[in-house]
């Protein structure tokens, strides 16, 4: 099985690259081959690459940043994301595209299920919001994976943020009133290429909009403090965390204050579940206090 994943420096990317199995043959494609900001040039990388899976992972993923790119971030997320589905239809092949829970706003006081009413905040999670309406009027029978608080070995998250900063300091403020599920994208990784095959050998499969995060919950602070007492048991950098309120750390997007996802539809429907965020981080986190250590 030939998997063909657009954005090769991602998270996503770089963990279903590492996560293949044999038989399985992930091939990245970016910029400058494939970019989503121009997506006139989509439909032929795509085709060169002969794909028997495409996987959307490419993403705008600057929070705060797209609240002054507006342009920029629905040209990747939305426009791009529907040409990529476009591509994929018109090749005949599965699609699975990674969204995010910020399509919604947060003030659900339980876990999210897919069919709940959509209101991004900010410009990012509208931008993405966009990107599932595109794959979706594009090709219906795409399979659409809303995930959540990222993070892994590769590229820039929070859990590295956090490593890096307890080098120098002794105490860090983070948020403890956003509450979430952390999500280790070698997890994702793992679920995606189950998804991918069965799609590719099951035409009759079930499609659509899922939920795909890591089981268990956490604010921003127990996260950290999850981060430091893992990284400490490897003799790794910790920190005190201070736990501070989103009023304490103003941001230029809004972030939702719940961003738990119920991910019991992908269970129910595929058979797939991720695992608890503990065990997770604790890999993630041994593996990048051995990498800083060399």
């Amino acid at each position: 099985m030939r998997v063909v994943v657009t954005g090769k420096e991602g998270q996503v990317a770089l963990s279903l690259a590492e996560r293949a199995p044999d038989g399985v043959q992930v091939i990245l494609l970016g910029r400058p081959e494939l970019d989503l900001a121009e997506p006139s040039g989509i439909a032929a990388a795509l085709a060169a690459a002969r794909p028997d899976v495409v996987v959307n992972a490419a993403a705008y993923t600057g929070v705060d940043k797209a609240e002054s790119e507006r342009d920029l971030a629905f040209a990747v997320n939305g426009a791009g994301a529907g040409a990529v589905a476009t591509a994929a239809r018109a090749l005949g092949v599965p699609l699975i595209h990674i969204s995010t829970d910020y399509v919604f706003d947060g003030s659900k006081p339980a876990a999210y299920v897919e069919t709940d009413p959509t209101a991004p905040l900010g410009v990012y999670g509208a931008s993405k919001l966009a990107g599932e309406q595109a794959v979706l009027a594009a090709y219906p029978g795409a399979v659409i994976c809303r995930t959540a608080w990222v993070y892994s070995p590769f590229g820039a998250n929070f859990v590295k943020t956090m490593l890096r900063l307890a080098e120098t300091r002794e105490e860090l403020g983070v948020v403890a009133d956003q509450i979430g599920n952390p999500t280790s994208a070698l997890d994702i990784a793992d679920a995606v290429l189950t998804l991918a095959r069965r799609l590719k050998d099951d035409p009759a499969a079930e499609t659509g909009i899922f939920h795909m995060s890591g089981s268990g919950e956490a604010s921003w602070a127990d996260l950290a403090e999850a981060i430091f007492g893992a990284s400490a048991a490897h003799g790794g950098p910790t920190a005190r965390v201070r736990r501070i309120t989103t009023a304490d750390y103003p941001t230029p997007a809004p972030r939702p204050a719940n961003s738990r996802l119920d991910c019991r539809k992908l269970a129910e429907v595929h058979g797939l579940s991720l695992p608890d965020w503990r065990p997770s981080l604790a890999a993630v986190v041994a593996r990048l206090t051995q990498e800083n250590a060399k």
